[in-house]
């Protein structure tokens, strides 16, 4: 009996893969001929063939399933991000990408908070949850905009290593928020900025490891032994460079990140490999990378709550405005304008200013804070997915045309 239901179960989940497949496939055709990132069209398709609609696709948001594809597919696009970054120019833009990535987070989840409390009426330490919940940009949505759209390399390697890097302090920010919140604990600067070092350090050097390891095997002149299963050695290190730095209790987002950095530069630490096979791994990689987006934007797309959103429509659909056109403006005006070094111009703050889609990692947080009954949870479950739904299908596809009005795309 039980082994009948273990079957009907693995053909259910087949049955599923199938049709993502083939409707991503398609989906992923019309965003090339209509010339918008693949992952609004993706989004769109979800939410048509999710359970609220025609309900061809049904996977529950805290299913091991979808665990397992968010938490995988958001490392792989990452690495493919990490992977795609030149350490040249990060060399001119890292302050602001640590100022943007730290105080910034801050920053925007302050100017939300205060807009939640006056907007939707709710207690402080709550609308300060919803803020920290929101704050960080999402690597899963940017990497792939930028691999479609080619902006000048140093905008948009910053707005990519910043979704990365911020990943690790939107958590740090809404669990000592929670903590307060729950009656758990009580804010300390000293202790917040130890474990975001401490996070960010474990997984800057698990990752550095994971791909110095990575390069020596595929590419060393010498002991490149495992150079024909490059393909399988990256996708080994993304689940290995993750799950040591989860071990750890750093950052895995971070530690695959830059594992991509150092393999995608490999050349600078003296590897180098064949341009045949160096073509053979970039292929797997754009494939792989293109499978993971369908599987989280289309699943993400389907796990939309229509009940829960329009519970607070009017006042999410603000606070997102207000998040979205003050908010980003603001932190990126204040936080890049430091940084005299990289010596940004008005239209590249304005461009960064407007992207910083919400997606995989957001929507995560507030999936947590549901299962954990924190306080406010469905409000801030609610107006994450407003966030995630605006700024998606309103900045994505408007990122190229907003790119070409601003002379920010190479050609």
């Amino acid at each position: 009996m039980e082994s009948s239901h273990a079957i009907e179960a693995a053909k259910h989940v087949l049955q599923i893969f199938g049709t993502v497949l083939a409707i991503g496939m398609l989906s992923g055709l019309l965003a090339k001929k209509i010339k918008v990132p693949d992952v609004a069209i993706f989004l769109i398709v979800g939410i048509l063939i999710g359970p609220e609609l025609a309900g061809l696709v049904d996977v529950k948001a805290d299913s091991a399933i979808n665990q397992l594809i968010l938490i995988f597919g958001s490392c792989y696009i990452l690495f493919d991000g990490g992977a795609s970054l030149k350490l040249k120019v990060l060399k001119e833009v890292w302050i602001t990408i640590l100022i943007i990535s730290t105080l910034g987070v801050l920053i925007t989840a302050a100017v939300t908070g205060v807009t939640a409390y006056y907007v939707l009426g709710v207690p402080m330490i709550v609308a300060a949850l919803l803020g920290a919940t929101i704050a960080s940009t999402d690597p899963a949505t940017l990497v792939p905009i930028f691999k479609q759209v080619t902006i000048k390399d140093r905008v948009a390697q910053t707005v990519m290593s910043e979704s990365a890097f911020n990943d690790a302090m939107g958590a740090i920010v809404t669990f000592t928020v929670l903590g307060i919140a729950m009656g758990a604990g009580e804010f300390s600067l000293a202790a917040a900025a130890g474990d975001l070092l401490t996070q960010a350090g474990l997984g800057i050097l698990v990752g550095g490891v994971a791909g110095y390891a990575a390069a020596f095997v595929i590419a060393h002149e010498k002991y490149d032994f495992l150079v024909e299963y490059a393909p399988l050695v990256t996708l080994m290190a993304v689940v290995g460079a993750y799950m040591s730095a989860d071990q750890l209790h750093a950052s895995g987002f971070m530690a695959v990140f830059v594992f991509g950095i150092i393999l995608g530069n490999k050349d600078m630490f003296g590897f180098a490999m064949e341009h045949d096979e160096e073509k053979r791994l970039e292929e797997y990689v754009l494939t792989t990378a293109l499978i993971m987006r369908m599987f989280i934007f289309i699943l993400l797309g389907t796990q939309v709550d229509f009940a829960l959103m329009n519970r607070y429509l009017v006042g999410g659909g603000i606070v997102v405005a207000v998040f979205m056109l003050v908010a980003r403006p603001l932190t990126v005006f204040v936080c890049a304008g430091v940084d005299r070094r990289a010596r940004w111009s008005v239209k590249e703050l304005l461009f960064m200013s407007w992207t910083r889609e919400t997606g995989v990692i957001p929507a995560a947080l507030a999936g947590l804070l549901l299962g954990m009954k924190a306080p406010g949870a469905e409000m801030i479950a609610s107006v994450t997915f407003i966030a995630v739904l605006m700024t998606i299908l309103i900045q994505a596809p408007t990122t190229a045309w907003l790119a070409r009005k601003l002379d920010l795309l190479v050609d």
